[in-house]
């Protein structure tokens, strides 16, 4: 059973950060265009801490709701800086006009490039062969996304 269960966690978590991936990129495109950022950004994060509560108390900290504070470093500030960053930013770029699927596909190749070298540098992650040639498809893949028709 216990082979299971990772296995079950190994493909829900993508299947759970693609699923919403998509989602999350079909309400910014849907985001009306006459909406003021701060306040749709206001609501978003709002519905957010509602679901993340009802999350929490389905899955109630071990040693309690303090303690599990104090555990918590400065990753969960960068991050909140990352997320609106990623909002306000995908936001704007649906507002100029970029195209649902080239905006989307863009930014994540090209954020997963960028973290390439943080990967290797300070996790000590491994890239054989086969990865270095995903890479430059990737890179062509950009190449191609951007190309000028």
């Amino acid at each position: 059973m216990s082979e299971k269960r990772p296995m079950f966690l190994f493909y829900f978590s993508i299947t759970l950060a693609i699923c919403s991936s998509a989602l999350y990129h079909f309400a910014a495109k849907s985001t009306p265009p006459n909406v003021n950022f701060p306040i749709s950004l206001l609501v978003t994060y709002a519905a957010a801490l509602a679901v993340t509560w009802i999350i929490a108390l389905l899955f109630p900290a071990d040693n309690g709701f303090i303690s599990e504070l104090k555990n918590l470093n400065w990753s969960s500030f960068l991050l909140a800086l990352a997320i609106v960053g990623i909002e306000f930013g995908f936001l704007l770029t649906y507002r100029a006009g970029w195209n649902l699927g080239i905006a989307a596909v863009l930014v994540n190749v090209a954020a997963s490039l960028i973290l390439l070298p943080v990967a290797i540098i300070f996790f000590k992650d491994k890239i054989s062969w086969v990865n270095i040639a995903g890479i430059f498809v990737c890179l062509a893949g950009l190449v191609m996304l951007n190309w000028k028709r």
